[in-house]
């Protein structure tokens, strides 16, 4: 893998888009974990304004630490950096008062809220400094089993690491020198507050689903685990359909609006 000109083709291709719509820069929601890690990093190698935002809700103290970490590291190194940090925990508890659900039995729909409510701070942000939001999901994520939430991490202007499998995710951090600790720590979206991480909500690691992505051949030839792989990747490639692929419009025929 061709990491440094990868590298260099991104950080060219934010430059341009940015220089094209004639804006400042970049927000970044920071997470801990290494997608937003890499896009902020890349984000700041174009020496263009970059906002960095954690959004705390609830949040894992491990995964909190992380992001802090990152965000410094960032700011250190790069002058074009500056950061928030913004606790939406209130924000999101007065939400959770106000539904007219059992908050207990409906556990997806206030996880995506809280993926929800820090689109709307980024985006609250990157108004206020003629920025863009950028996105920070990847090729499986957003292509593959639509891994995200709708108008939520999934609400952004452009998405630099979503042409990128995870696995070269992680190369490419590697070779930017991103902090261990968010390179070795597992995958996890942080709606849940039970910790859980990626690969036990969907049930297959992130280089099995990229295998999934690409396979085309006879299946029967194919092992107990890898049945199992192929099985689950095309459940959710189905199930989030309406994410991956455009909003269906309604097309009136010419002739019933003569």
């Amino acid at each position: 893998m061709k990491t440094e000109k990868i590298t260099k083709y991104i950080v060219n291709w934010l430059n341009n888009y940015c220089k094209k719509n004639n804006l400042s820069g970049f927000v970044i929601g920071i997470s801990g974990g290494i997608d937003s890690a890499l896009t902020s990093t890349l984000c700041a190698m174009t020496n263009k304004k970059v906002i960095l935002v954690s959004m705390p809700i609830r949040q894992n103290k491990n995964e909190y630490k992380r992001a802090i970490k990152h965000i410094k590291t960032l700011e250190e190194n790069h002058k074009n950096v500056s950061s928030y940090d913004i606790d939406l925990t209130s924000a999101f508890l007065e939400i959770e008062k106000v539904m007219p659900f059992d908050i207990s039995k409906n556990n997806l729909a206030m996880a995506n809220s809280r993926s929800r409510i820090r689109m709307t701070t980024l985006y609250s942000l990157a108004q206020a400094n003629n920025c863009l939001v950028v996105g920070t999901g990847n090729k499986v994520e957003d292509f593959g089993i639509g891994f995200f939430t709708k108008y939520g991490d999934g609400g952004v202007d452009i998405s630099p690491i979503a042409d990128l499998n995870k696995t070269t995710v992680w190369e490419i951090a590697k070779e930017l020198n991103i902090i261990e600790d968010i390179i070795l720590a597992a995958p996890t979206d942080g709606l849940w507050d039970d910790n859980r991480t990626d690969e036990e909500q969907i049930g297959a690691s992130y280089k099995e689903l990229e295998w999934a992505m690409e396979y085309n051949d006879d299946e029967s030839n194919l092992n107990k685990r890898e049945k199992e792989v192929l099985k689950i990747y095309k459940k959710l490639n189905k199930m989030n359909e309406h994410k991956i692929k455009p909003i269906p419009i309604c097309i009136i025929p010419e002739k019933l609006k003569k």
